[in-house]
């Protein structure tokens, strides 16, 4: 699986430790994925305060937004 996507969350974040356990099967299939850290860019923070996590597909720009699940990840990556 050569798809690349970013996961965008915060520390403390039941439900993007949770959106982390759905993506592991994926991981573990070769999805790559990136933890970004909404605290890190005024961008990411007005941008997804409300909604995290959100799982963005980087070719793309796609973006799947909690909550989510495998099926639904499934449908993002093809």
């Amino acid at each position: 699986m050569s798809v690349h996507c970013e996961l965008f969350g915060t520390l403390g974040c039941h439900l993007c430790e949770e959106a982390e356990q759905v993506l592991q099967p994926f991981v573990a299939q070769g999805l790559m994925v990136e933890l970004l850290d909404i605290i890190d860019s005024p961008e990411w923070l007005e941008r997804y305060a409300l909604s995290i996590p959100v799982l963005r597909r980087v070719d793309n720009g796609q973006e799947l937004h909690w909550p989510f699940d495998q099926q639904a990840v499934l449908q993002l990556l093809t």
